[in-house]
């Protein structure tokens, strides 16, 4: 059996009843895999620089969600953060996946302490949160809009493309849907449900995600710890990919190691380099499209590839 390239992507579908969630996956050794669950209106290519840095037990599983990522979504009804969750159990279920740990951002922390809480104990030892929401002080349709767009203005170019490609192929109407869903749903009264060890991670400039609010999360979870990463926002995991994926490897490896007395802001300065082929990644990103467009799965892979090849680049 050929071995696939850490820039090879393949993708699945794993259906749930009339839904199913695409499954984008790099790597196909070890035993033990990354899960990684993005938020509102965006696709697993918000992982693309975290994924290629998680290959250390084994593969990385990024997901595109029902009406998510140009994934159909549910017709004339809403799809809660208990469905996402188990539309996602389901997805490692189905691909045979053993204590995996699960990463969630933003409105994929709901779904993956959603998953994590009503599992049995022992299912997952490693639990991450990468900005954690809905903030409860601040649980207000106007004010998280206002929180988002102040913690875009910290946002690297890339992620602003990014999240403009996943939020035209989302829609409107589909996001609309989803919406109160995320604000309705309250993170704070499941974080104590988690057995698994958690690991919070968020930016110092992610003002949805204050520091207040993240030493609640924390005394609220039965076993966690809190990182914060200097000059990060919101997407920590993209501009900061190097040193989330330190955090979240460390965690996995030592999942007892606690620190539940405060805070750590981390000294290192963020290291992703920027290598990237522009051009490359466009063309990449085009390729998927037209796969998308086309319900070809096969032309979607080779376009998430394109891209992943387009960011991995030797060191100088």
């Amino acid at each position: 059996m050929t071995r696939r390239k850490a820039t090879d992507v393949a993708v699945d579908r794993v259906y749930l009843g009339d839904v199913y969630a695409r499954v984008s996956t790099v790597g196909d050794t070890g035993t033990r895999a990354f899960v990684l669950v993005p938020g509102i209106g965006v696709s697993a290519n918000y992982f693309e620089q975290l994924a290629a840095e998680l290959n250390e037990f084994g593969p990385v599983v990024a997901l595109d969600l029902p009406g998510f990522g140009g994934v159909p979504h549910p017709r004339g009804r809403r799809f809660g953060i208990g469905e996402y969750a188990e539309l996602v159990g389901t997805v490692i279920e189905r691909l045979g996946l053993r204590d995996p740990i699960l990463v969630g951002h933003s409105m994929g922390t709901q779904i993956v302490a959603e998953l994590a809480a009503r599992s049995a104990p022992g299912t997952f030892r490693s639990v991450v949160l990468l900005g954690p929401v809905i903030n409860p002080a601040e649980r207000r349709l106007r004010t998280t809009v206002l929180r988002f767009l102040q913690s875009c203005r910290r946002e690297p170019p890339r992620v602003a493309l990014l999240a403009i490609y996943a939020y035209l192929l989302c829609g409107p109407r589909w996001f609309a849907r989803t919406l109160p869903e995320m604000l309705a749903y309250r993170i704070e009264e499941t974080l104590p449900k988690i057995t698994a060890s958690t690991l919070i991670i968020a930016g110092e400039h992610d003002r949805l995600c204050p520091r207040p609010w993240l030493e609640r999360a924390a005394e609220l979870l039965p076993r966690s710890r809190i990182w914060i990463i200097p000059d990060g926002a919101h997407s920590v995991m993209h501009a900061q990919a190097d040193q989330v994926a330190q955090l979240c490897v460390e965690h996995a490896r030592h999942p007892d190691a606690a620190d539940e007395d405060e805070a750590r802001v981390a000294t290192d300065e963020p290291d992703t380099p920027d290598h990237a082929e522009p051009a490359k990644q466009l063309a990449g990103q085009a390729e998927e499209l037209i796969g998308i467009v086309t319900d070809d799965d096969a032309l979607i892979a080779a376009g998430k590839t394109k891209q992943a090849e387009a960011l991995d680049h030797p060191e100088e």
